[in-house]
């Protein structure tokens, strides 16, 4: 596995660059769509590759470790196999999953203690069983075990949890040293920079992450409730001291003008649950703006819903058939918003990338910022 960077735009920190896998290459800046059990809510792999052309998809190691289960996922050879997906794979460590699971996890050096939220029964993952598990579920890209800050928190706190991510650090990236491929290809392992909204912590956390060897990096505790302008803040800050020939990865953001903004930044690599989630709502992402297609203002409109925004759309829906179907509750609509939005954010940075390669991205992020973020 190797990432390279091809161009870098003259007026940001912008770069086009290629992440190499053994399930094939991928072109950067990218979207990941989230798989978290091993599925895109609603989406089937057909239109995953075919209409939203999505060429790498997440998977999450703590739903997938409590549900199928372990000896399932090995059985079958592997997540790619059990679900039909040949393309490359990531996947999430649990860390934000034990963070979102605040009242009902222990924290220790040893690792975090944790109740199942299926059925109550209590587990433990350590930095080494989760790159274990990781290996098993045999994601291409492997993620640290890390502990997510909420926000606000203060600095003492921020500080002891930063001191427990990199022990956790030195704990997995070892273990993963010393264990092997599981299904015969390469895998790769991401530590991630920590630090909530502080900017000696940021800075200290780079630069401790940047000493493991890698092909990319991520960093993770931003977009948990802080303003934007906080997070690009700290964003440009670790920028700034990761390696600059390897791969960044701002882990859950984010909006269309928040992945634009952070592209801008020097982000390669971005996922979010938003364009399914707000889809299965009614929430479109379009290139002229963010549409509520619930209102009554779209009952008679037969306009595609996006004529210039993705691919998918190629299939003629009109607004006005969304809009039946999400007031009727068909779960088609659900499924055809979730696709649209999908396919709009991955043409999106294709748009960038191709900008970027031009020379003209700036001027034209600054435009597609105020247009994305319009809602009409």
């Amino acid at each position: 596995m190797n990432f390279k960077v091809l161009n870098n735009d003259t007026k940001s920190n912008a770069r086009a660059g290629k992440l190499k896998t053994s399930h094939g290459e991928i072109d950067t800046p990218i979207f990941m769509p989230v798989g978290t059990i091993g599925s895109v809510k609603g989406v089937h792999q057909q239109e995953l590759s075919e209409d939203i052309k999505a060429q790498i998809i997440l998977g999450n190691t703590y739903h997938l470790y409590l549900r199928p289960g372990l000896n399932v996922i090995k059985s079958a050879g592997g997540l790619h196999k059990f679900i039909a997906w040949e393309k490359p794979m990531l996947t999430d460590s649990g860390g934000y999953q034990v963070y979102s699971l605040a009242q009902n996890r222990k924290l220790t050096d040893e690792g975090a203690i944790f109740r199942s939220h299926i059925d109550g029964s209590k587990h433990l993952f350590t930095p080494e069983n989760v790159v274990d598990t990781q290996r098993i579920i045999g994601a291409d890209i492997i993620m640290a075990f890390d502990e997510c800050t909420p926000y606000p928190c203060d600095y003492k706190y921020a500080k002891q949890s930063l001191e427990l991510t990199h022990q956790w650090l030195k704990r997995g990236f070892n273990h993963f040293s010393n264990t092997e491929d599981l299904y015969g290809y390469e895998q790769s392992f991401f530590p991630i920079v920590q630090g909530s909204v502080y900017k000696d912590l940021r800075k200290h956390s780079s630069e401790v992450i940047s000493s493991y060897k890698s092909t990319g990096y991520a960093i993770g505790g931003l977009s948990v409730g802080e303003p934007a302008e906080m997070m690009y803040e700290m964003t440009n800050e670790v920028c700034q001291i990761l390696p600059k020939d390897k791969a960044r990865y701002l882990m859950g953001v984010g909006t269309p003008a928040n992945i634009l903004e952070s592209i801008a930044l020097g982000i390669d690599m971005f996922d979010c649950v938003m364009p399914t989630r707000n889809g299965r709502n009614g929430m479109l992402f379009t290139s002229e703006g963010i549409i509520n297609i619930k209102n009554e203002k779209w009952k008679n409109d037969f306009s595609p819903i996006d004529k210039n925004g993705s691919s998918f759309v190629d299939l003629q829906y009109s607004k006005a058939y969304l809009r039946h179907l999400m007031v009727a509750k068909e779960r088609l609509g659900a499924q055809i918003a979730s696709i649209h939005n999908l396919a709009f954010y991955l043409k999106l940075v294709k748009q960038a990338r191709e900008k970027i390669i031009e020379g003209t991205f700036g001027e034209w992020k600054n435009i597609m910022v105020k247009k994305v973020s319009n809602r009409i």
